[in-house]
């Protein structure tokens, strides 16, 4: 820790070199002006705040520059994962809910590969909605040797993409 701040000294640079010698200098009260010391000192007190301020930064910079220097390394690793086929579910929230629409599509990574069209699922019976899967399957088996579908995601049938789905008519007649 530094040296404690002398207030004579402090006071006696904000002074001019000529008043502090007269204030300060031979045959005065105080009799403290010593010219080899004083100049330095009354300029270290002048400056005391913006050197201070100076240093702080420069301590900031060194911190900063060494924190960027520690910086982790990031590598990317290509990943051959193979293509899969996601199933989208569009109906209500109960799981005996009737399915409204079903839609596929195939993804590499982050790449999409292709889209099934969604399809409404409306006055279809089970066996017929699980027939069409198994179409489905066998086209993404014979174009991507996809055997079947990953977890299904289940999407509300306000969602539905069908241009003319009839929800979306009623969705309009209802907020006009």
């Amino acid at each position: 820790m530094g040296r404690p701040i002398n207030k004579v000294c402090l006071e006696c640079s904000k002074l001019s070199q000529k008043g502090a010698i007269s204030l300060h200098g031979p045959g005065t009260e105080t009799a403290c002006w010593n010219p080899r010391r004083c100049p330095r000192k009354r300029s270290h007190y002048r400056h005391h705040k913006d050197n201070i301020e100076k240093l702080r930064a420069q301590y900031q910079a060194k911190k900063l520059k060494k924190a960027l220097v520690v910086t982790t390394e990031t590598l990317s690793i290509p990943i051959h994962a193979p293509p899969v086929a996601l199933l989208y579910l569009y109906k209500e929230k109960p799981k005996d809910a009737h399915l409204h629409a079903i839609a596929v599509s195939v993804w590499q990574c982050s790449e999409k590969l292709a889209e099934i069209e969604a399809v409404h699922c409306m006055g279809m019976t089970n066996t017929q909605v699980n027939r069409y899967l198994k179409e489905v399957l066998r086209v993404l088996r014979e174009r991507f040797g996809i055997t079947e579908f990953e977890p299904p995601i289940r999407l509300e049938p306000s969602e539905c993409v069908i241009a003319d789905c009839p929800l979306k008519d009623k969705r309009h007649v209802q907020t006009a």
